[in-house]
């Protein structure tokens, strides 16, 4: 028997070859090939005579080879292999293009099935172009054997729903059905984690039935109850893990900050705005639960600008005031540096101590507001005795020879960003019996479901406003016969002072070779022509904006040159810059006017609606424009959802539907399986996996009623990288 822990190399029938193109799946094991989900199926179960097939109809066909014919185009390039195939009510082409390889398959006088779309040829009369084929015996049938059409056998790809999954190059769906068939036949029962009366209550099959049906159902209904029970299933896990932190937390000790209303009183009117009211709610909330001697969990999310940063900075100096310490990380040391420099021009009188540490500078300031470089190991050693009382870095905050000595409150921004056990190591306090209060912020627009599923464990404060007497930008999608005006527009606001924003989907164009191998992939020619920062940034400079001063940013820049440019656009040396996406969480640059965005189709809305956020944080008015070269009206419909939305949480909703949670959490990184992580567009599953969660720990918190389902959970965490 099979079991779901073997290595795949220990099972037979799966060579070296199949091997190496599973691991670029990172598909290594049983069970990673058996959750290697389709992601939807053909329906070619009902076979049809041929003499009932119709114009571009999906069938399978079931017949006798009578003919095989071995063609050259007339260039020679390429070797056609042709099979006439018959039933008792007539016969079709099949075509096969490059098919020499199918001739020691495609034999006259056997007995196969074809499955794929009827087209039609005035010479020819009805052929399939490249059908999926199956012969279903070995066994050389005489030419005069009686065919009634219809026969049914035990067949993989034709006569049957077939599974369509998520292929690599030398490895088609044809061959996942080849390599899964046989396992799930020898397979070992599996054992049922879920609770009995959950399956009863939503009428889910059990785990080995559920496993057969979704890779091959005997018709579609299996397979749809198949998917929704692996989705809540994750889902369910999930919740589970998210409640029993926020359990667990609420379990913990933690040092509560006393409500001091004069203190805050006067640090607001130090500023030389007024805070908003959705930022005056969420610091109230904040400020709230740091006052509890339990820890603090909250999630921080607000629109680019909105003023996120200063709310975490009273948090943060409310600690500070108690003689306590905080840590505030920030994914990319560009960010880091902005919230530092961010907190020094407002709070520049705060004498507490402030330091900054990345990979490549360490600095510090007290309240008399000057800077001043510090060697690494002086600073550790402040920041180890509690003199430094803010600390503001990247993943260094986490290194082992840093050690806090008073730290009572984490901010992490763009926590989504981070791994939990990151997180973990950051909150580690070895010289305290306490735990720190956790902040985290977020720009990313996250929808209510996706934020309740994989953010479960944190409360949630929304800054849904941006700050008073900001402009709103005037955002445009532009066609391909307005761009000359566009540029136009463009160089006259660069001659006003203004600096400009312009980014690309990829850094440098697509290769033939790239664009062959994708549209073999996907089976279809589409266009992969995408917009390249290293062409787009030499047309502006050379030929559109030759008088201008143009500059590039890419990903693919060493650190220190990144910092230097970003620097130089700040300080206005820089007129156009032109980047990928790297800029979408960057410096603040107020001079910055016009985001410019090329094959703005390339982009989720969220993601838009971030490059957005990039500019119309100065006095002057702004301007998005969205560049494609679509003419799909859908495409328009949805550039024109970011033109019209009230603010990034409602595009973030659409975003959700449109393009799935990969769009918020990064598709390859996130480490959560691709079918909950659509199970999240659906609401219903959503709040009956966390409605199931919540019943079950209220009744058994520790799970001793449920060993099997607590090794899963603790197995799931692995998985999605929690540990």
């Amino acid at each position: 028997m099979i079991e779901l822990s073997n290595q795949l190399e220990e099972v037979k029938g799966i060579g070296p070859r199949f091997i190496e193109r599973l691991k670029k799946l990172n598909i290594k094991i049983v069970k990673d090939l058996l959750w290697h989900f389709p992601t939807r199926y053909e329906d070619f179960s009902k076979i049809i005579k041929i003499s009932d097939l119709k114009i571009n109809q999906r069938a399978t066909v079931s017949g006798i080879i009578k003919q095989v014919k071995l063609k050259r185009t007339w260039k020679r390039r390429m070797f056609i292999l042709e099979a006439l195939v018959a039933d008792d009510t007539g016969s079709i082409k099949a075509i096969w293009f490059n098919g020499r390889y199918l001739l020691p398959i495609i034999k006259k006088g056997k007995f196969i099935n074809l499955a794929g779309k009827i087209t039609e040829n005035s010479k020819e009369g009805l052929i399939m172009s490249h059908p999926v084929y199956e012969i279903v015996n070995q066994q050389f049938i005489s030419e005069d054997a009686e065919l009634t059409g219809g026969q049914q056998f035990d067949t993989k790809h034709t006569g049957r729903i077939v599974p369509i999954y998520p292929e690599t190059k030398g490895l088609t769906s044809k061959g996942f059905r080849y390599l899964i068939k046989p396992i799930l036949e020898n397979l070992e029962i599996a054992e049922e984690f879920l609770p009995e009366n959950i399956l009863k209550e939503n009428n889910f099959p059990e785990i080995n039935e559920a496993l057969n049906s979704i890779h091959f159902p005997k018709e579609s209904g299996e397979a749809k109850s198949a998917k929704k029970r692996f989705a809540f299933e994750d889902l369910f896990l999930l919740n589970l893990i998210n409640l029993q932190t926020k359990l667990k937390i609420g379990q913990q000790k933690a040092i509560a900050f006393k409500e001091d209303i004069d203190f805050i009183r006067k640090l607001l009117e130090k500023l030389p705005f007024e805070l908003t009211l959705s930022q005056k709610k969420s610091l109230w909330e904040i400020l709230q639960d740091m006052a509890k001697f339990h820890p603090m969990n909250r999630l921080l999310q607000g629109d680019v600008g909105s003023g996120k940063t200063i709310v975490a900075a009273i948090a943060a100096l409310v600690s500070a005031k108690a003689g306590k310490q905080t840590a505030f990380m920030a994914p990319t040391e560009i960010l880091a540096r902005q919230h530092y420099f961010t907190f020094q021009k407002f709070f520049s009188d705060f004498s507490g101590g402030v330091g900054l540490i990345t990979s490549k500078e360490t600095k510090i300031f007290y309240g008399d507001g000057l800077e001043s470089e510090i060697k690494k190991t002086e600073l550790l050693k402040k920041i180890s005795s509690g003199e430094i009382k803010i600390v503001f870095g990247t993943h260094s905050l986490i290194q082992k020879n840093i050690k806090f000595g008073e730290l009572s409150l984490v901010i992490i921004d763009e926590q989504h960003r981070f791994g939990v056990r990151q997180r973990a190591e950051l909150l580690k306090n070895e010289k305290s019996d306490f735990s720190s209060h956790f902040l985290s912020m977020s720009a990313t627009p996250i929808p209510r479901t996706l934020t309740l599923t994989i953010f479960g464990d944190l409360d949630l404060s929304i800054i849904d406003e941006l700050p008073k007497n900001r402009k709103p930008i005037i955002t445009k999608v532009v066609a391909p016969s307005n761009r000359d005006k566009a540029y136009a527009f463009i160089r006259g606001q660069v001659k006003k002072g203004r600096q400009t924003f312009v980014v690309c989907p990829r850094i440098e164009r697509t290769t033939d070779n790239e664009q062959e191998a994708a549209a073999a992939s996907y089976k279809s020619f589409i266009n992969l022509d995408v917009k390249a920062v290293k062409e787009e940034y030499e047309k502006l400079e050379k030929k559109i904006f030759p008088d201008l001063k143009v500059k590039m940013l890419h990903g693919k820049m060493k650190q220190k040159e990144k910092n230097q440019i970003m620097n130089d656009f700040k300080d206005k040396k820089i007129d156009i810059l032109v980047s990928t996406s790297v800029i979408e969480v960057g410096v603040d640059v107020p001079n910055a006017a016009i985001m410019m965005i090329e094959g703005a189709d390339r982009f989720g809305l969220a993601q838009l609606y971030q490059f957005r956020g990039r500019v119309g944080r100065g006095e002057h008015q702004s301007f998005c424009f969205l560049f494609t070269d679509s003419l799909s009206k859908e495409t328009y419909r949805r550039l024109y959802s970011i033109v019209e939305a009230k603010n990034g949480f409602e595009l973030a909703e659409k975003d959700l539907e449109i393009r799935g949670p990969g769009e918020f959490l990064g598709q390859s990184q996130t480490g959560y399986p691709d079918l909950s992580m659509k199970a999240i567009q659906n609401p219903d599953l959503v709040k009956s996996s966390r409605e199931a969660a919540q019943k079950l720990l209220g009744d058994d918190m520790k799970l001793k009623e449920h060993p099997l389902l607590k090794r899963k959970l603790e197995e799931f965490e692995k998985e999605i990288h929690l540990e």
